[in-house]
């Protein structure tokens, strides 16, 4: 949902004339690698993603629960041992390895860094791949070893100005009761950053790689808090972007119980989904494929690639982003309703129409012939056409895919209503044929563009 609403809303805004970098942040320091990079190393026996055939990403996420298993083993053992369980999660040897391993990354130990550089290369080999089938693509990738020391620079800065204080423990502070809130911590008594430090030099440095005015942050509901305090901190700071910053929230996706299994059983990740709906869509289309004369297997997969990610995208993106949402994968490949199934399918009567038009000789211009006495419905349609430009005006005013994807729906909606009451090749008077191929072309034109803001074929 992270993905699909940062790319479309990105889309949305450029087709309202904004010019739009899209950025992404990868956390690749902290424990959580370490983890992952301990397991390796001592369970992994030189299993690489050549060796397994198990994409890079997959490969690493199995060792970080290689190393939860392990760990969570080690507690155990400690605990039968007499050890209540908050010690034995400190004191297990796994979590004390990792830490070190942590204190050695932060010293530019040589050994650690090379295994962390190869490790990373693999995962970001496996998210490209991920990126690609998704379709969405971004202008610069940050990482948190770059921007973490930046934003402890300017802790450090505004620690000297007197924004910030220092406790007792050599932890550093932001008082924000000014503003209604809390204290909120930005380094460790140990001097190491937090999220916070890490975002404020992610900001820094995205403002001097950019003429930005202003910063969208796509991100998930449950960080609301910690953008508002980068917004202050920010403008604290004297960053004049501090005030500008938009917190693009999101609810979470869940799945029905049982319908869709993951490796670990807990999460689905996006490979598995959109596989699964790849698969789905070839199943259920199969029926419609078949009629297709002299198409090949490829074409076969490829139709149902877009149509599989077509519904999976569609159908995130109508909700109102705002909310929860359930995602139910069975009913977001209809041919009916309100899917992405149904208005793809509409725009491929709409191209069959056409071709048929083509290979009859008649010549569609793309402008309405004028003197023709028309129907109620044809001007229902016509207005529907014309409301495009706002309903894009709107969803960029309001972030808003789901603008674009209800409209779209609605103008096909209105389309095969049209499309059911009147003839099109069999009408009889050759204007209002011309006529009514110029409308069914025009439509075909912006139900292509509602899409690809969607990142949807």
């Amino acid at each position: 949902r992270n993905n699909l609403l940062g790319y479309s809303i990105a889309k949305i805004q450029e087709a309202n004339g904004w010019n739009v970098v899209k950025t992404n942040i990868v956390n690749d320091r902290g424990i959580h690698i370490c983890k992952s990079m301990l397991a390796w190393q001592k369970f992994g026996n030189g299993e690489t993603p050549e060796n397994s055939g198990k994409k890079g990403d997959h490969l690493i996420g199995d060792y970080y629960v290689r190393f939860d298993v392990e760990y969570k083993a080690q507690i155990k053992e400690l605990m039968a041992q007499g050890m209540d369980e908050e010690t034995a999660k400190k004191e297990a040897p796994l979590i004390k390895e990792a830490q070190a391993m942590l204190v050695k990354w932060e010293q530019n130990d040589p050994e650690v860094r090379a295994l962390w550089q190869k490790m990373n290369e693999w995962v970001y080999a496996g998210f490209d791949e991920t990126y690609q089938q998704m379709g969405v693509g971004f202008d610069k990738i940050y990482y948190e070893s770059d921007t973490y020391l930046v934003g402890k620079g300017e802790v450090e800065r505004g620690l000297a100005k007197g924004d910030f204080y220092r406790r007792e423990d050599g932890s550093v502070w932001a008082d924000l009761e000014q503003n209604g809130l809390d204290e909120k911590l930005l380094l460790r008594a140990d001097g190491t950053s937090v999220y916070m430090t890490q975002d404020i030099g992610t900001a820094k440095l995205r403002f001097e790689d950019y003429p930005i005015d202003k910063m969208v942050y796509v991100v998930g509901n449950e960080q609301e808090y910690h953008f508002k305090v980068l917004s202050i901190l920010l403008d604290r700071l004297g960053f004049p972007f501090g005030k500008e910053l938009v917190h693009f929230s999101y609810g979470m996706v869940e799945l029905p119980n049982g319908k869709m299994k993951s490796r670990e059983g807990t999460v689905v990740d996006a490979d598995d989904l959109m596989a699964q709906m790849i698969a789905d869509a070839k199943e259920i289309s199969k029926d419609k494929v078949n009629t297709l004369p002299d198409i090949t297997e490829d074409e076969a997969n490829e139709i149902a690639r877009m149509v599989g990610l077509g519904a999976l995208k569609y159908f995130i993106l109508k909700v109102d982003p705002r909310k929860n949402m359930l995602f139910n994968p069975e009913e977001s490949i209809d041919f009916n309703g309100n899917t992405g199934p149904f208005i793809q399918y509409t725009y491929a009567r709409i191209s069959s129409i056409l071709r048929k038009a083509a290979e009859a000789g008649i010549s569609v211009p793309d402008t309405l012939p004028t003197n023709i006495d028309i129907e109620t419905k044809e001007t229902e349609l016509i207005q529907k056409l014309n409301g495009f430009t706002a309903a894009v005006r709107q969803a960029g005013l309001d972030y808003s895919p789901s603008g674009i994807a209800n409209y779209c729906y609605e103008l096909t909606k209105e389309f095969n209503q049209f499309y059911h009451d009147f003839s099109i090749l069999r009408e009889e008077d050759e204007a209002k044929k011309v006529f009514r191929l110029v409308l069914s072309k025009n439509v075909a034109k912006v139900v292509a563009l509602g899409m690809g803001l969607l990142g949807i074929e």
